[in-house]
């Protein structure tokens, strides 16, 4: 049978996972050396596999929650009424006839109210990882 071979990030999981187990009192030291020594020569995933077998698999990693600071949620609020007060303003300057800006009230409000269940649904939007600023940390809450 074909194998497939363990890459060095499959072994560093392995490693991790053995030193996560030794750490709950699931191995003693001696046998943290073994499995990690083990680990480290394994050339396939079944052997990494067997090294780690006897452990329990780790609890799912809690997915974060986006903080809604009280900065974000006004500058979207104003992106929001801010084009909208616009329209508004125009339409009843030009004599207020067919009421074109609730087509700009409808797009804008979609966009927001969208924003607003995504965020306390915590999920984040892509485009605002890529808007941080290098080195800046993530706005997450536990």
């Amino acid at each position: 049978m074909n194998e497939v071979l363990a890459s060095d990030a499959e072994r560093e999981a392995a490693v991790e996972r053995l030193r996560s187990g030794a750490g709950e009192g699931r191995l003693e030291h001696e046998e943290l050396e073994r499995r990690v020594q083990a680990a480290y020569t394994a050339r396939t995933r079944s052997e990494l596999e067997r090294v780690t077998a006897d452990l329990p698999p780790r609890p799912p990693a809690p997915r974060p929650r986006v903080d809604i600071d009280g900065m974000e949620l006004r500058r979207r609020t104003a992106g929001f009424l801010v084009p909208n007060v616009v329209c508004l303003i125009v339409w009843l300057a030009t004599g207020a006839g067919s009421f074109w800006p609730g087509w700009v009230l409808l797009g804008t409000g979609i966009a927001f109210v969208v924003w607003l269940i995504r965020a306390g649904l915590g999920v984040a939007d892509e485009h605002d990882e890529r808007r941080r600023l290098p080195g800046e940390r993530p706005r997450r809450v536990p």
